[in-house]
């Protein structure tokens, strides 16, 4: 009888753990990085505490435990930055990243991966949000934005003239946007629906996503250890 496999650790320490071993694939000097950034913030606020609190010891007491939150949070702020480019430039160009990196947006956003696809596995991918809908085509530029136009003339058909359907395509390419700033772009999107409005449009869409074949979706290091990562460092 064969024995059971090890559980995947899923607790805070494990998220972080995982991000840093991730981020160090691409940045080798993060762990010295870190230590300089944690050192001189606990110097620079204890250097503070002594000038506006004086030498006595419950000062000190003070200052010091004010230099260790301070640099901790200093850290884990540079940390975050440094382990979201990092899984971005290990996640781009492969398949279902886009999808992994707009599973980041929060409440107020349906995601739906993989509403299109090719037989060459260009995918689009569906967002419904305040700015209405929103098509993210990924693959093959030329054969993405035939599969964009056509799932957009679908879906403005169903939502109707006065939900704007608005398309990108996840690239380097000109007129596509990178997909470390993917999330960012969605974000900027002009607000042109209200909430109620959203439901509605969920609603309709269930329509068209009843006649469609379902397009397994590979699961890529974004998804997963990039959403566990920044939950661990948003605590």
């Amino acid at each position: 009888m064969s024995s059971p496999a090890p559980a995947v650790p899923t607790g805070r320490l494990a998220q972080l753990r995982n991000a840093y071993q991730m981020t160090k694939k691409t940045q080798p000097r993060i762990g010295l990085l870190l230590l300089g950034v944690f050192v001189l913030s606990a110097a620079a606020v204890a250097a503070l505490g002594v000038l506006l609190l004086g030498t006595a010891w419950f000062s000190i007491i003070i200052t010091a435990v004010l230099a260790l939150t301070t640099s901790l949070l200093v850290t884990m702020i540079v940390f975050g930055k440094r382990a979201e480019k990092s899984m971005y430039q290990q996640a781009e160009g492969q398949l279902g990243a886009g999808a992994g990196a707009l599973q980041m947006l929060r409440r107020g956003w349906d995601v739906k991966p993989a509403v299109g696809f090719t037989k060459q596995q260009d995918v689009v991918h569906r967002l419904v949000g305040r700015p209405g809908v929103v098509l993210v085509g990924e693959g093959q530029h030329a054969r993405v934005k035939n599969l964009l136009a056509s799932e957009a003339k679908k879906h403005q058909r169903i939502v109707g003239d006065g939900v704007p359907v608005t398309t990108l395509i996840v690239g380097r390419g000109e007129g596509e946007v990178p997909l470390p700033n993917l999330v960012k772009r969605v974000k900027k999107l002009p607000k042109a629906i209200k909430p109620a409005q959203q439901t509605d449009v969920l609603y309709k869409l269930k329509a068209l996503d009843a006649m469609r074949p379902a397009a397994p979706m590979p699961r890529g290091p974004m998804p997963t250890s990039m959403k566990g990562a920044r939950k661990a460092m948003r605590g």
